[in-house]
Parts: C-alpha cells; sequence; structure tokens
C-alpha cells in the first residue's frame, strides 16, 4: 500500500483537495450556509493505493465506492488505521452483493427497489451491521440509470423505513448530464422534506456547488479531486 512514486501524486492531489474544499467553503457563504452542513465524499473508485493515501494524508475520511469488491481492495486494511473512516457506497448494488456491502459500509445510497430493501434488512440480521440508508431517486427518469421514479419515491421510503426496518436517512440523485440540475436537486430536496428526511446526497464534479445552493448536505467529487480516472484492468 505504499506509493510508487508519491512526488509525483501527493502535491497535485493536496492542491485539488484544497481548492475542492475552497469552492465548497466559497459556495457555502453565497448559500448562508454553516460550511460544517455539508460533507465532501471523495469519489475513490478505481484509484491507486497512492491517490488513496495522498488523500488520506489531506484529512479526508468519507469515501465513496461504486464496487464491493474494489473498496474491500481499498479500504479492508485501511480500516484499523483510520479508525474515523466512512464509507459510502455510491454505486448500484446487486441483491447477492447485500451481506458484503452492509459489512464494509457505513452508508448505502443506491437503495432503489423493494427487493433490494428486503436483501438488506435480511444481510443487516444476518451480520449485526446497520449502515445507513439513502434512496436514490432517478429524477430524470432516465431509462438507463439506476434509481426509483419519482412518482414511486414515498412508496418506497415507507415501506423501506416502516417494512423493512432500515434506516433511511436521506436521498441521492444523479441529474441527467445533458439538463440543468438545479430542478433535479430542487425535486430531490421536496422528496426529502415531506418524508422528513434530512441528508441529501447530490452534485459531483461539474455540478456542487449548485447542489450546495439547493441544500445539499453530501457532495460526490471523484475528477476534481483526483483527476481523470484510471481504468481498472479488471471489472470487479
Amino acid at each position: 500500500m505504499t506509493a510508487s512514486n508519491p512526488a509525483s501524486v501527493v502535491p497535485s492531489i493536496h492542491d485539488r483537495f484544497a481548492a475542492v474544499r475552497e469552492r465548497i467553503r466559497s459556495a457555502c457563504v453565497a448559500a448562508g450556509r454553516d460550511l460544517a452542513s455539508v460533507i465532501l465524499t471523495a469519489v475513490s473508485k478505481t484509484q491507486p493505493d497512492e491517490a488513496l493515501e495522498a488523500a488520506l494524508a489531506t484529512g479526508q475520511r468519507v469515501f465513496g465506492e461504486n464496487r464491493v469488491q474494489e473498496a474491500q481492495a481499498h479500504w479492508a486494511d485501511r480500516r484499523a488505521a483510520f479508525p474515523d473512516l466512512e464509507l459510502r457506497l455510491i454505486g448500484p448494488l446487486q441483491t447477492n452483493k447485500a451481506v458484503e456491502a452492509v459489512q464494509l459500509f457505513d452508508v448505502i445510497e443506491t437503495l432503489d427497489r423493494e427487493k433490494l430493501a428486503a436483501a438488506l434488512a435480511a444481510a443487516m440480521q444476518k451480520t449485526g451491521r446497520r449502515p445507513r440508508i439513502l434512496v436514490q431517486i432517478n429524477t430524470g427518469a432516465e431509462p438507463q440509470k439506476a434509481g426509483v421514479p419519482p412518482d414511486d419515491a414515498d412508496a418506497l421510503i415507507a415501506s423501506a423505513r416502516d417494512g423493512h426496518g432500515l434506516t433511511v436517512e436521506g436521498l441521492m440523485c444523479i441529474p441527467p448530464a445533458d439538463e440543468a440540475p438545479e430542478p433535479h436537486f430542487k425535486l430531490l430536496a421536496e422528496i426529502a422534506a415531506r418524508n422528513g428526511l434530512s441528508v441529501l446526497s447530490m452534485g459531483m464534479s461539474g455540478d456542487y456547488e449548485a447542489a450546495i445552493s439547493c441544500g445539499a448536505t453530501h457532495v460526490r467529487v471523484g475528477s476534481a479531486l483526483f483527476g481523470e480516472r484510471i481504468s481498472p484492468l479488471k471489472p470487479s
């Protein structure tokens, strides 16, 4: 887990984290919000060990991963050294990976169907761990994208919370790439408000400042922190 060439990686990542944190601060000031009300989730999928170590060296402790197996490779051995680490699953989850996801992640942001809610409840019963849950809303009703349709969101939230006993604390969305994000962020905030949910995971590298202006509590930033992603050699 040591860096092969830390001199070429650490300064760049340190500067990127500093720049993103400053932009988050400025966005909070512009929105009249407390900086502490917005948490930066560093999207660490496909990143090499030296990039993870550089991010940790900046004090970053909240990380988002897309795949269970890759997250295990990244973080299983680092947990002991960083007890304040928070891992968030931000990619689609198959029901057959529910147990592994519950064992590893502190927050699962991508609940989007009844079958997965049942699988997560069973996994929690089996493992004794209870990660917090966000329901992913497909605000743009895009057929190729995960997430429950907005019209079905209330029913899934109620089922997950009341029927399966999951700790649903908020919502997540990924707006369509070719549309202005603000209407999608506002829709997510409206759904959260009427369901009594306080956490809004929304905004990525290209639109996290807009998300903050619309009430985001968590912004998921990858390329602005780490640079362009490196494709994994093997699928996970």
